[in-house]
């Protein structure tokens, strides 16, 4: 059976290119898609299964897209805290902090509300 899918789907739904990484119960799944006018972005998809106590499970996902004008930023941020893993130095800013921290500044007004991700495994069954 086909899928509908409307006029707006339909613009971000090519694959061009795909690879995954398995870490334990997770897949990553990153994702270059493609729109009709020829932009290209990535998606970055984790796709995880919770096991209930009868032993059948449920898979959730969760995606994030990244947009090509961003790919510089993130690739940074993502340098910055694999190297502060890896070395336990924390990196030199890079040309985007300041950026992120007027950004900061300002989304610290709003009200949000602060989970961790021991909360979100508060609920898991194996």
């Amino acid at each position: 059976m086909e899928e509908q899918m409307t006029d707006g789907a339909k613009k971000f739904r090519e694959n061009v290119f795909t690879s995954s990484v398995r870490a334990g119960k997770r897949t990553y799944y990153f994702d270059v898609k493609e729109t009709k006018n020829g932009e290209k972005y990535i998606t970055v998809t984790e796709r995880k299964r919770r096991y209930n106590e009868d032993g059948s499970y449920k898979v959730e996902k969760h995606k994030i897209f990244l947009y090509k004008e961003d790919f510089d930023k993130f690739a940074d941020a993502l340098d910055d805290v694999i190297e502060y893993v890896e070395s336990g130095k924390i990196p030199e800013k890079n040309e985007y902090s300041d950026e992120v921290e007027k950004t900061e500044k300002t989304e610290t007004e709003e009200n949000y509300t602060d989970i961790s991700f021991e909360d979100l495994d508060s609920d898991k069954t194996e």
